[in-house]
């Protein structure tokens, strides 16, 4: 599977997260998984495809996918296992694709805000 196209054109995951992993002893930061986003302050179980994630006061996504973790973020984790943040095995510690419905600038310590269509 190839990475990018419309469905595909950012990948976010959430700072708990990372921090979570972090604590377990995996060597993962701020953008070693191939994120191009990372949020803080957001229910990282209501980032679920068909939400939307408003960034700043101008950027609108759509989550359309959880990602399948791939050999090249392996560094990010003890003995390689990349497979902690599959979603399949882990459901909650994935990152997701997400396509864009608003284009805009986004910057350091811009509001983050997550509406699902599950409520």
């Amino acid at each position: 599977m190839h990475h990018g196209g419309p469905d595909r054109a950012v990948c976010v995951y959430s700072l708990e997260r990372i921090r979570s992993l972090q604590a377990e002893g995996h060597p993962i930061d701020v953008g070693t998984a191939g994120e191009n986003v990372t949020v803080e302050g957001v229910d990282w179980d209501m980032v679920v495809p068909g939400a939307q994630l408003g960034l700043g006061d101008q950027v609108l996504l759509e989550i359309v996918s959880f990602t399948n973790p791939c050999k090249t973020i392996r560094a990010s984790f003890i003995d390689g296992k990349f497979i902690r943040i599959a979603h399949k095995l882990h459901p909650g510690w994935s990152r997701v694709y997400a396509r864009v419905l608003s284009e805009g600038q986004i910057h350091f310590g811009d509001p983050v805000e997550v509406n699902s269509t599950t409520e």
